[in-house]
């Protein structure tokens, strides 16, 4: 008998030949001598049928076979083996533990060491085993070859040992380009190194990992990034040893750009809601267009101007046309600082003149937006002419560039410029209509605005134009009066004041708020002013003269209401009569430095109507200061107007000089900012202080 075989070098040298079992099952290994005398016994055939080797060792491999069933098969097999050929087959063998074991047997001669006698060497797998793999690998085989979904077997070096139809599609490249090769090498338009980096992650771990996005693009479609779902998988030797990583990958780009349409959508109707809010908040121009400005940096543009016509800056009507020499005012502009764009533009209050033929002025006259979606020395060829900025621009990184005008109620109001510098694609269509939304939403705003301010202006002119522009009090009385108009961003009220001379030497000081703004409340005081001249001309006791003036107030179209303070003081006897009408009570001084609220009975507004006024009387020593004024000096955002009138009566303890100069001093100190509500302020000193 030749000398045993080691079973590892008979493994080793027809290994290769046992193809996909090794690795996929657990094959026992026998060795058996040229007449059939098993040599060696593997663990792995001690694992299968249960037998230690020195319990096989030295006998016949036919002993093996279940003792019922037919053992020629057997046989046969063995003997055309020794002859020199390969064989398959399934046979029937018999388990240490008493029950048969159906399996799957290739034998093959080996040479031996000595006088070229044969061995033979065994392979042997449980039947069922074999056939599940095998029906696996076809499975395997029909999803490789026919599925949609690309995938690629890659070593633990991350090359390429093998790929499917889908994937050379997908990739544009046929297998053998692959084979070998790195992702990072075959495809360098794509982020591969974030993908080698996922694929080297479950090579350590086992973990795998789904929905890695793979961006890019590759020789199938080279002028259009496409995006991939890629999901890697470890793949591992019946050790559990990595050897590879199996990826699948799944063209979505349709899919993402329509979720990417989808949530720019949701972006869009967000920022338009937003400029709802944010651009329609203010009634200034200055804030209106830098708001425009804010919003549309960054999702929008890099950097945005806003330019509103220079003679709605300065509060003119912008008339009907325009022409070559129309000037733009700048109020609005993003990012204010730390960007190369911006820094070129004009700064903020600049104004700015175009010829006819700049596309300044042409956007302006034809109302409609002028996109240039691709800058480059030829697109800024026709701005060049006038101008160097257009140049300075692009080099400085302008890729795209819009303008949008700005249109309300028909009238052109200025226009709003939008620059983009990141490498996101030029302006389209889609950014054309979000910024002429804004840009309307903005016009309608600065539209407002200049409605706004050119009715606060009217009213503010009539409310002037109905205040007693002279008096001259009676003698006995000294007097000195203000008027604050309400901040541009509050409309104008009905405040009003006046000093009537009445018969005997008396006069009447009185004072009336109209509630309600601009040009009705103004229209209304003037006409309740007038209204109490002519009255206190005839005499008419003070509840007589309010009646006349709430049936006055009855006779309007739209009812009104209005607080009202009438005082008829006698300068020779200090004596006072008040009667008031929903009105803030007067302050009093006397000479000693003594200050009084002269709280008497408040009363209805004008305008309630069915209730009685009621007077009060009270006198006052010579040389003692009346105080009348609208809520307008003591009410105050966020202040108790108990607290407001203990600070009026504070301010007015303090020593007093004229009485210009108390006026002065009570604005100052109670409205030191832009007043909210318009103020009048009557003083009057009564009689003449008396020598002690």
């Amino acid at each position: 008998m030749d000398d045993p075989i080691p079973v590892e070098q008979l493994i080793a040298g027809a290994a290769q030949d046992a193809g996909g079992w090794l690795g996929a099952l657990a094959v026992a290994q026998v060795a058996t001598s040229a007449d059939g005398t098993i040599v060696r016994w593997s663990n792995a055939a001690q694992e299968l049928l249960g037998y230690a080797p020195p319990q096989v060792v030295g006998r016949h491999i036919s002993e093996l076979l279940h003792p019922g069933a037919d053992r020629s098969l057997g046989r046969s097999l063995w003997e055309t083996a020794a002859t020199g050929r390969g064989v398959m087959g399934t046979v029937t063998a018999w388990h240490r533990e008493g029950h048969p074991l159906e399996l799957e047997v290739w034998a093959c001669p080996v040479s031996g060491r000595r006088h070229g006698a044969s061995a033979v060497l065994v392979f042997a797998a449980d039947a069922h085993a074999a056939r599940r793999i095998r029906g696996s690998s076809a499975v395997w085989d029909g999803l490789f070859a026919r599925s949609p979904v690309g995938i690629a077997v890659l070593d633990t070096q991350l090359r390429f040992l093998q790929v499917n139809p889908a994937l050379e599609e997908m990739n544009g490249l046929p297998e053998s380009a692959h084979l070998g090769r790195r992702l990072a090498q075959l495809l360098p338009e794509v982020n591969s190194a974030e993908m080698e980096e996922a694929m080297r992650e479950v090579l350590a771990t086992g973990e795998p990992v789904l929905d890695r996005r793979r961006v890019g693009r590759t020789p199938a479609d080279p002028e259009h990034d496409r995006v991939w779902s890629c999901s890697y998988v470890r793949v591992e030797d019946p050790g559990n040893r990595p050897i590879g990583v199996i990826a699948s990958l799944l063209d979505i780009t349709e899919q993402q750009r329509d979720h990417t349409e989808a949530e720019a959508g949701r972006r869009r109707l967000a920022l338009l809601s937003e400029a709802s809010v944010r651009i329609g908040a203010s009634l200034e121009l200055e804030r209106t267009a830098q708001a425009l400005a804010d919003l549309a940096v960054p999702y929008l543009a890099d950097a945005v101007t806003v330019d509103v016509l220079d003679v709605l800056a300065r509060g003119d009507e912008p008339g009907l046309g325009l022409s070559a020499g129309s000037a733009l005012r700048r109020l609005g502009k993003a990012p204010l600082g730390g960007s190369a764009v911006t820094d070129i533009l004009a700064p903020l209050g600049r104004t700015l003149t175009f010829p006819a033929t700049a596309p300044y002025t042409q956007v302006l006259a034809d109302r409609q937006p002028y996109l240039i979606g691709r800058l480059d020395e030829e697109s800024v060829a026709p701005a060049a002419r006038h101008s160097p900025k257009p140049a300075r621009l692009l080099t400085a990184g302008v890729h795209s560039f819009m303008m949008t005008p700005l249109v309300a109620r028909d009238v052109v109001l200025g226009m709003a410029t939008y620059y983009r510098t990141r490498p996101i694609g030029p302006f389209g269509s889609d950014d054309v209509t979000l910024a002429a939304e804004l840009a309307a939403r903005a016009a309608i705003s600065i539209d407002n605005a200049r409605l706004y301010h050119h009715e606060h202006e009217t009213a503010v002119i009539l409310q002037r134009s109905m205040l007693p522009q002279h008096i001259t009090p009676p003698p006995g009385i000294e007097v000195a009066h203000r008027y604050l108009p309400a901040s541009d961003v509050n409309e104008i009220g009905g405040d009003w004041y006046d000093v009537l001379a009445l018969p005997d030497g008396k006069a009447a000081l009185l004072i009336g708020d109209v509630m309600g703004h601009g040009i009705p409340a103004a229209a209304v005081m003037g006409r309740l002013s007038a209204t109490v001249r002519a009255l206190a001309r005839l005499d008419l006791s003070p509840t007589a003269l309010l009646l006349q003036l709430e049936a006055a107030l009855a006779d309007l179209a739209e009812p009104m209401l209005a607080t009202f303070l009438y005082v008829v003081c006698d300068p020779a006897s200090g004596r006072c009569t008040l009667t008031r009408a929903g009105h803030p009570p007067p302050a009093a001084v006397l000479p000693d430095g003594t200050v009084r609220l002269l709280t008497t009975p408040p009363g209805a507004p004008l305008g309630v109507g069915g209730i009685a006024f009621t007077t009060s009387e009270v006198t006052l020593p010579a040389g003692s200061i009346l105080i009348l004024y609208t809520d307008g000096l003591i009410e105050a955002r966020g202040r108790d107007i108990d607290e407001r009138l203990a600070e009026l009566t504070r301010l007015l303890t303090e020593p007093q000089g004229s009485l210009d100069l108390l006026c002065d001093s009570l604005i100052s100190h109670l409205v030191p900012a832009s007043a909210d509500d318009d103020i009048a302020l009557l003083t009057a000193r009564i009689g003449a202080v008396t020598p002690v």
